[in-house]
């Protein structure tokens, strides 16, 4: 069984998935990222906020977001309040700032469990794959294209690569749960 590579890579894109996922979940402090999936309308083009404007973060709960064009402050607005971040932009006709609130002990715990929520399913995703690569394995023994031993050390190989991505997935959790917790 020589593609259990695949499944290796379909592993790691679930937890590399995961990780977007966290980087975009904000824990009280500003971080630029949260405007990764954010779309401005660019004459008429969908361009990612990056690509329309300088993002910075002057202050430890501020980001700034700096037009290259003037004309798209109103658009960058719009695209903020269209998403779903929760935050209000205020301009003063050059750039646009986002102020994070501090967060609330309990606006913190439901993000721990947003958190806990994505990581099951990232979970669930690693486990569905151990399952396709081992019903794979088994259809391999039936039509006798490798032993009942090479079966078991397959199935063997299958069972660490889901333990050590299952463990890959505890460790970010942990890590993001403690970074959300931390006021």
């Amino acid at each position: 069984m020589e593609d259990l590579k695949q499944y290796e890579g379909k592993m790691e894109k679930s937890v590399e998935n995961l990780q977007n996922e966290f980087i975009t979940i904000r824990a009280g402090r500003a971080n630029p990222h949260i405007l990764d999936k954010i779309m401005v309308d660019y004459y008429g083009t969908p361009s990612t906020l990056q690509q329309v404007a300088n993002v910075t973060v002057p202050e430890a709960r501020m980001i700034q977001i700096q037009p290259w064009e003037a004309s798209l402050i109103k658009e960058i607005e719009k695209s903020i309040l269209a998403s779903d971040l929760g935050l209000t932009p205020t301009n003063d006709g050059k750039c646009i700032r986002l102020v994070f609130p501090e967060l609330t002990e309990e606006r913190r715990k439901e993000l721990v469990k947003d958190v806990k929520k994505k990581a099951e399913s990232a979970k669930v995703a690693v486990r569905n794959i151990r399952r396709d690569a081992n019903d794979s394995a088994k259809k391999a023994n039936k039509a006798n294209e490798i032993s009942d031993d090479e079966l078991k050390q397959t199935e063997e190989k299958i069972q660490k690569l889901t333990d050590k991505y299952i463990a890959d997935i505890d460790s970010m959790l942990e890590a993001k749960s403690k970074e959300i917790l931390t006021v």
